[in-house]
């Protein structure tokens, strides 16, 4: 049965004008939804059909990672639902903000601001509509801490909804409706207590999450400025100090050297998997690479020489020069043949070539000069 059938003539007529109008509803919601996306992820100058309604003309991304961008049209059990509540309230379909809605779920609480940020420049606000629920200070309110903004298209006579929160206030969110927690159903006061007090403890790992996001680009920021300082015996060897001192291009007048044999070329390639490598040879700081690479440049150029003395070859690897560094600190410290085999293992993954690349390094060393000193 029509649920309409038994609406007075005025509901009927929002309904009816929901019918006429819902190809365009859900044409804009995708365009609308296309456009946060693209403008939230930074893919760069964004061009979409919506430009000439838009607030903004800048349409420059806004560079934020996401959880997750939703889109709906309002079902029309749903308006119908509304209506019958309150449907007095509503002089036509235009005075409904939510027919559109959006929803912009962040990995921290802080890029709910910045994407609020990016909405603002984009969509003319009814701020008179829009709610901060973050401003809400019950114990129970955290699932419901969104920011909903009602927006506006200049040349589109309906408004929409985009609501912003944490991917921890989401999944509050949903849990706290299944469990029937805000549907109006007394439930007994020992649950309520610890549903509080499990919405106290995702309040807060959210905030901690965000502090410690702040907190770590503190460090890379100023780990990044000792590194470029070159103050690299108090920079600790680590994934982020080891990818700045790269950005110093390291290894690079050894390769040079290398490849001015045979005038070759020099192929780029990540270097982040010696980090385990030099950790493996007991770096403990950005400076312990720094002195391998001075003591054992000229043996890691002789190696090479051995290797590439007699090709033609017209392309090496750019980790050519830091593997045959570690070869030399290797055979240095008495590492021998286990310690070379165990070295091609870290840089190539165990197989058998391990063992005949060994083997030809530790025939090699016994002719190269600094085996001799």
């Amino acid at each position: 049965m029509d649920p309409t059938v038994s609406m007075d003539s005025h509901c009927q007529a929002i309904i009816q004008e929901f019918r006429d109008n819902l190809p365009v509803f859900k044409k804009v919601s995708f365009e609308i939804k296309d456009l946060l996306e693209k403008m939230i992820s930074g893919c760069g100058k964004v061009h979409t059909n919506l430009e000439n309604q838009l607030k903004a003309k800048d349409l420059t991304g806004a560079g934020i990672h996401v959880a997750s961008i939703e889109s709906r049209v309002k079902a029309e059990e749903s308006l119908a639902g509304k209506l019958e509540r309150k449907g007095n309230k509503y002089k036509s379909l235009a005075d409904i903000t939510d027919i559109i809605g959006l929803r912009v779920i962040t990995f921290y609480i802080d890029d709910v601001d910045k994407v609020a940020s990016a909405i603002e420049k984009l969509f003319e606000i009814d701020w008179e509509n829009s709610v901060d629920k973050r401003k809400l200070h019950q114990i129970d309110s955290f699932g419901y801490l969104s920011l909903h903004y009602i927006c506006k298209l200049q040349d589109f006579p309906y408004r929409f909804e985009i609501q912003l929160r944490t991917v921890l206030q989401h999944a509050w969110a949903n849990m706290d409706h299944d469990t029937g927690y805000k549907s109006g159903v007394e439930i007994p006061m020992q649950y309520r207590r610890a549903m509080n007090r499990l919405a106290g403890m995702l309040e807060l790992i959210d905030d901690e999450f965000s502090k410690m996001r702040s907190e770590l680009t503190d460090y890379r920021r100023s780990v990044h400025n000792l590194v470029a300082s070159g103050k690299l015996d108090e920079v600790p060897l680590d994934g982020d100090t080891f990818r700045s001192y790269l950005e110093l291009k390291p290894f690079d007048n050894l390769n040079r050297r290398i490849a001015s044999m045979n005038q070759a070329e020099i192929q780029s390639v990540s270097l982040m998997n010696y980090l385990a490598i030099f950790k493996g040879l007991g770096c403990k700081t950005l400076g312990d690479i720094d002195k391998i690479i001075k003591k054992y440049f000229e043996a890691a150029y002789q190696i090479a020489c051995y290797q590439l003395g007699l090709t033609d070859l017209d392309v090496i690897s750019a980790s050519l020069g830091p593997q045959n560094l570690c070869i030399a600190y290797v055979l240095k410290n008495d590492g021998g043949k286990a310690g070379v085999r165990y070295l091609y293992e870290l840089i190539n993954g165990t197989s058998n070539g391990s063992e005949i690349w060994a083997e030809m390094i530790m025939d090699q060393a016994r002719d190269l000069p600094f085996m001799n000193k």
